[in-house]
């Protein structure tokens, strides 16, 4: 990896007219691994040109051809899979298993979008009149933009630019500066699977490039991943520009326990969901509610598990958990542990003061595990992303839907439960965009779509599958009527079908 990680603008990798620099970290060690440069607004407004200047002969090139670039693009990913996952792993420090999952999961809505011929087939309607026909079709938007988290720098990424390229847009990413190295990558693989010149670009960055992009005048559409006070303020400004804006908060998501439910199948599932990735998912299971008394034996079950979580850099083929992101962010997490002590809440397990030898500078924490959590606490209300598992007691199962319903956040849920009746009144009832039944992360699939419900989502469309496809185009519908010879003279009514 380049010790200086730079843009791509029309196909070639460049510096740009910033002077601002930032250091990008390598977790396991907490040393400065190497530096990013910090974009402005002249540098997007090259990319926007770039990418302007694409367009054109990119929209008419027919779907077939750019499917054709996107499965060889799905061939390179599978090639490069391995150095993608250390990239990951070197700048997020997620262990190597879980960063070669990221580049799968990614990989998938590439292989989607290859099926672009047929996703953008309109619809016909013969003889809607005498002589007259109707027929739609989606045309592309664009440039469009995207704007994506740290805690997955190369799936999330893959989530919006292939089917943003498929439906024949030019794409712009703006990736976290946190870990940015990825980026270069897949810009390279682009490249390699005849992708035009200008097509994909990338402006690395923070907040400068971020309005830069939502005030342009020539970009038509953003993609936001990230937390819920960003979403929002991504989805006001854009949308306040004139764009369309799909932007994906924050979440808490709760796994409901319910006394039937298999207690080492449900074990197993929370300490994956709750403490792979060092928490830092947005579908993380945050909350274990339990239901009917299962809280006891739930809490005997999690916490040696917990104990002996085996946290060590994401290199190390036995790590379970690798270090957070950055010291801020720990220092962050272990805040949010310590308000959960305050307010009263019970530390069953505590991971703070985790030290590896050898990486005592590292970002490193250990899972923790709180039990009696109520509502009206901080660390049950925000969402912490990291290590940190709140179990919440209740009584009966309406009262676990309600503490659902009524949190601000409406990402993922699962209900853990041998009874069909329980699944599916929860499936039904539960306000939440995404939903598990004895699945603790349900993402959905790629040729399904991605998202939440109340503050977890701004816009009104998920991001990929079908839905991704009618965010990055726009509906045309044709009414058409050819000569006959037959004149009936200027008519002043509106067109009717008889």
């Amino acid at each position: 990896m380049e010790d200086l990680v730079q843009h791509v603008i029309g196909g070639k990798r460049v510096i740009g007219s910033g002077e601002r620099r930032a250091d990008v970290f390598n977790p396991a060690t907490g040393q400065v691994a190497r530096k990013v440069v910090l974009g402005s607004r002249a540098d997007v407004d090259a990319a926007v040109a770039a990418a302007h200047a694409a367009f054109p002969a990119w929209a008419a090139t027919p779907p077939l051809a750019r499917a054709r670039v996107l499965f060889r693009l799905r061939d390179l990913l599978e090639q490069n899979m391995k150095q993608l996952s250390v990239i990951i792993t070197a700048e997020h420090g997620k262990v190597l298993s879980d960063a070669g999952g990221e580049v799968t999961r990614g990989l998938e809505v590439v292989e989607f979008a290859c099926g672009i011929p047929d996703l953008l087939k309109g619809e016909f309607s013969d003889q809607v009149g005498r002589g007259v026909d109707t027929y739609s079709l989606r045309q592309s938007l664009g440039v469009v933009a995207g704007i994506t988290p740290f805690n997955f720098p190369l799936m999330v990424p893959l989530w919006m630019a292939p089917v943003a390229i498929a439906c024949g847009n030019c794409f712009i990413l703006k990736p976290s500066e946190r870990d940015p190295s990825a980026s270069l990558l897949l810009a390279d693989l682009f490249e390699k699977a005849g992708l035009p010149k200008g097509v994909f670009g990338v402006v690395q960055g923070d907040k400068d490039v971020v309005d830069a992009i939502l005030e342009h005048p020539d970009v038509a559409a953003v993609s936001f991943v990230g937390s819920t006070p960003i979403a929002e303020y991504i989805y006001r400004t854009g949308t306040a520009n004139g764009k369309r804006v799909q932007a994906l908060g924050g979440a808490k998501n709760h796994m409901v326990v319910m006394p039937d439910a298999d207690l080492d199948q449900v074990t197993d599932a929370l300490m994956g969901a709750g403490y792979g990735a060092a928490g830092e998912r947005c579908m993380a299971i945050s909350v274990a509610v339990a239901v009917g008394g299962v809280g006891d034996a739930l809490i005997d079950r999690l916490a040696p598990r917990v104990r002996a979580l085996k946290v060590a850099p994401g290199t190390d083929p036995e790590a379970e958990m690798g270090p957070l992101v950055t010291k801020v962010h720990l220092n962050k997490v272990r805040g949010y542990v310590d308000a959960g002590i305050a307010a009263g809440a019970k530390l069953v397990v505590d991971g703070r003061d985790l030290k590896l030898q050898g990486y005592e500078d590292g970002f490193y924490m250990g899972g923790c595990l709180f039990d009696d959590v109520t509502p009206d606490m901080t660390i049950y209300k925000e969402e912490i992303f990291g290590p940190v598992l709140s179990v919440v007691r209740v009584d009966k199962f309406d009262e676990a839907v309600k503490l659902i319903n009524d949190h601000e956040y409406g990402n993922g849920t699962a209900v853990f439960t041998r009874d069909g009746d329980t699944a599916r009144a929860f499936m039904h009832g539960v306000q939440v965009g995404m939903v598990g039944i004895n699945v603790p992360i349900p993402v959905p699939v790629a040729y399904h779509s991605f998202g939440g419900w109340k503050r977890s989502l701004f816009g009104d469309h998920h991001i990929y599958g079908r839905e991704g496809i009618r965010f990055y185009t726009k509906l045309k519908t044709v009414t058409s009527r050819w000569p006959t010879g037959i004149r009936a003279g200027a008519q002043f009514v509106m067109p009717t079908t008889g």
